[in-house]
């Protein structure tokens, strides 16, 4: 692998950290396309990667987010647990499936991802509509399974999915979300890619530098969470998503229906 194309991932990486050190989430979105455009990753492998990369990276994250009591452990785990399950399957099943088709599902959860980023959501001050604590739990549940399913199979749709579940249906504030999140996303990111570990290889090395990296970018991210503007942040990096999501998908369908109408 040429030199320039590792030095241009790190530094890529770094910005992986601190979307997940600063909105709670990014970080697949962001290293999915890396891996595969950059590093010339099979689709397959690079997700399985990710998983690794993007679960270490929120773990450490975590840890300077709960320190500030910006996580909330037990409404976290069991979220988490249900992602677990999802994503366990999700790994599993992605294993299987040929990688273009992995990268289409991935494109189009990138554009659904960011055109929730940009039209945004409801604020804690939503709370006299949510649900009963109860019903809450059902739906924490139910959510923490579909959500893992999805970051197991395509290695995305984490964070942006976890936090507003958690704010709305969990009754969390903003930035409790955020770093509530990043226990949850840890815990159904290994277990995404302990399903893809039993039938998909990974480069170790380079994944390894590559979390390093994203790892030192997410105390960024941590020490700037809470002092920049959260909705402009996310509508412009939803932008972005939504200009990759694009990008993919016209590098992806072409070749997979090619291989339908053959």
């Amino acid at each position: 692998m040429e030199p320039h194309l590792i030095i241009i991932a790190l530094a890529l990486a770094a910005l992986v950290g601190v979307s997940l050190g600063l909105l709670g989430g990014g970080g697949s979105i962001l290293t999915v396309p890396i891996l595969t455009y950059v590093l010339g990753m099979e689709p397959r492998e690079a997700i399985a990667s990710s998983l690794f990369i993007v679960g270490a990276t929120s773990a450490v994250s975590m840890i300077s987010h709960a320190r500030a009591g910006r996580v909330r452990w037990k409404t976290g785990a069991l979220f988490g647990v249900a992602g677990m399950a999802g994503a366990f399957v999700g790994g599993l099943i992605g294993g299987f499936i040929p990688g273009v088709v992995l990268m289409v599902l991935f494109a189009i959860m990138m554009i659904v991802t960011a055109i929730a980023m940009i039209r945004g959501r409801k604020t804690a001050g939503d709370a006299a509509s949510a649900p009963t604590h109860g019903r809450a739990t059902i739906r924490i549940l139910i959510d923490g399974l579909l959500v893992g399913v999805a970051t197991g199979l395509v290695g995305a749709g984490g964070g942006f999915l976890v936090v507003p579940a958690l704010n709305l249906l969990g009754g969390l504030p903003m930035a409790v979300a955020v770093g509530t999140s990043l226990l949850v996303i840890a815990m159904k990111s290994f277990a995404g890619l302990g399903g893809y570990l039993l039938s998909v290889p990974v480069q170790w090395p380079i994944v390894l530098g590559f979390t390093a990296t994203a790892i030192a970018g997410s105390f960024v991210g941590v020490a700037l969470a809470g002092r920049l503007p959260e909705r402009a942040l996310r509508r412009g990096f939803g932008i972005f998503v939504l200009a990759m999501g694009a990008f993919v998908l016209t590098q992806e369908l072409p070749p997979l229906l090619t291989t339908l109408t053959t």
